[in-house]
């Protein structure tokens, strides 16, 4: 007898769930994430002035490739093939920055934990880039906006 848990075979062990009988769907997954810091930490970052390099442009690599390699670190998820990212960084007030990173794919499976590793693994190299000169920095609000594609179909978060 099988689990009401997919993911719990008939003996009681883990699996993975088995997507085989799922519909090929165009898939895209929007996350976010803000690191919040010491606004002088952000003037270094606009200008240039850390240590280790480019901020933004060494987190979007690391974004991207967290991305590709979210199966190698969540035990349960589907390798996938990915046919887009975008990871975005915005400022906000004086002391923020906002990431987002949208994830597409064709595929049997959605993209929502690929988007949230990919800001959770920005976010991370932000903080490590930048920890010399700020250690008070906090990585929150990592959240799922939007997802579309497969049975369950659209997912907008609602305006708080």
């Amino acid at each position: 007898m099988t689990d009401k848990f997919s993911h719990i075979d008939e003996k009681g062990k883990v699996k993975m769930v088995d997507v085989s009988k799922k519909d090929i769907t165009e898939r895209k997954a929007i996350a976010v994430g803000e690191v919040k810091m010491k606004s002088s930490t952000l003037e270094m970052i606009k200008k240039g002035d850390m240590k280790k390099g480019a901020v933004l442009e060494t987190a979007r690599i690391s974004g991207i490739m967290g991305v590709k390699k979210t199966p190698d670190i969540i035990p349960m998820c589907h390798p996938l093939l990915i046919s887009g990212i975008d990871l975005e960084f915005k400022f906000k007030d004086e002391n923020k920055i906002i990431i987002e990173a949208i994830v597409k794919n064709s595929g049997k499976t959605g993209v929502e934990m690929e988007a949230l590793t990919g800001v959770s693994i920005a976010a991370l190299t932000i903080y490590d880039m930048c920890k010399a000169v700020d250690k008070s920095m906090i990585i929150n609000d990592i959240k799922l906006e939007y997802k579309s594609g497969g049975k369950s179909g659209v997912y907008k978060r609602k305006k708080d």
